[in-house]
């Protein structure tokens, strides 16, 4: 991947995902721009300000669109309303998941952008028929936020075939790992379990546990992220990205607790609105033929990574 030099704009480059695929485009001599409402995202997350160009603002605003992608040669467009907040206020998130990215693509084409690529969801594939779950598999909208995103990739494909707006989508599974910040209200469920375990307190799941996810660690997701950035053969495609792995939320709990060294007893307790996906697991073969993108990092591994960053955040040292 050379990004040597190379202007690039991250949409919600302050968030969780955002802030590492800013790091490793700076890792690579990439100039990077910031565009981050900061509702979820969080500056002291962010590299040192002197190494990018951070301007404040949200992807809803056409104008401060049009004028973070004027001299862009690449955009990673990671701004979005996460579950829960699109889940309490959809028209929110109809302005600023699909609004914001109709702004995003129109402002890419009128610019002249190299590459675009949106990061999606796999939430947008619902209760799935068949696993693992492959890209031309049905989709099922499940709630406003599934519907949001897959709107998203509806303009991404109709602005690439109708304008050949340079394109691709990348569908993120479960994405955990350092920074994911369990004070959040808004952070996943790897972290809150961490925490809960950390200071001795029983996990709290919704549901019976017996609900799966595809657990993916963050730089993994970064990495074909970027590749899809930089891959000729990526243009008007969508990539799965996941662990190709299927966990139960109870094996999830079972696992970090051993990795802790503790035994605990999780608490359960009533489903959330956004709980009703069963099932989930991706095929990732086209992101491995198309990118030569594996994950690299087991969920044991992983979990031991964030781990370490989380005691050495709280405790100045780790296990």
């Amino acid at each position: 991947m050379d990004f040597q030099g190379k202007r690039v704009l991250v949409t919600g480059g302050a968030g969780f995902v955002g802030t590492k695929i800013v790091e490793r485009l700076l890792s690579l001599g990439a100039r990077v721009t910031i565009l981050d409402d900061f509702l979820t995202g969080r500056r002291e997350n962010l590299p040192p300000p002197e190494r990018y160009t951070l301007i404040e603002g949200s992807v809803a605003d056409p104008d401060r669109v049009e004028e973070c992608l004027r001299d862009a040669d690449y955009c990673v467009h990671a701004a979005a309303r996460n579950i829960v907040l699109s889940t309490k206020n959809p028209r929110d998130d109809f302005q600023t998941n699909i609004g914001g990215t109709l702004n995003v693509l129109m402002a890419a084409r009128k610019c002249a952008v190299q590459r675009i690529v949106y990061t999606s969801s796999a939430s947008v594939y619902g209760n799935p028929r068949h696993l693992p779950i492959h890209e031309e598999d049905g989709v099922s909208t499940l709630s406003p936020y599934a519907v949001s995103k897959l709107c998203g990739e509806n303009y991404c494909q109709a602005f690439y075939e109708s304008y050949s707006v340079p394109v691709a989508a990348v569908r993120y599974s479960n994405v955990y790992g350092p920074n994911q910040d369990p004070a959040n209200p808004y952070c996943g469920v790897v972290s809150k379990f961490l925490e809960a375990i950390s200071q001795g307190d029983p996990p709290q799941i919704h549901g019976d546990g017996e609900q799966t996810r595809d657990f993916t660690y963050i730089d993994d997701a970064v990495e074909g992220t970027l590749m899809a950035l930089s891959s000729p053969r990526a243009e008007g495609q969508v990539f799965n990205l996941g662990s190709g792995t299927e966990t139960s939320v109870n094996q999830l709990v079972r696992l970090i607790a051993e990795l802790y060294g503790k035994p605990v007893e999780p608490v359960h307790i009533d489903r959330r609105d956004i709980d009703n996906i069963r099932r989930r697991v991706l095929n990732i073969e086209r992101a491995r033929k198309t990118l030569r993108w594996v994950p690299a990092t087991t969920l044991r591994e992983g979990l031991r990574r964030t781990i370490d960053w989380y005691e050495m955040k709280t405790h100045g040292c780790s296990l």
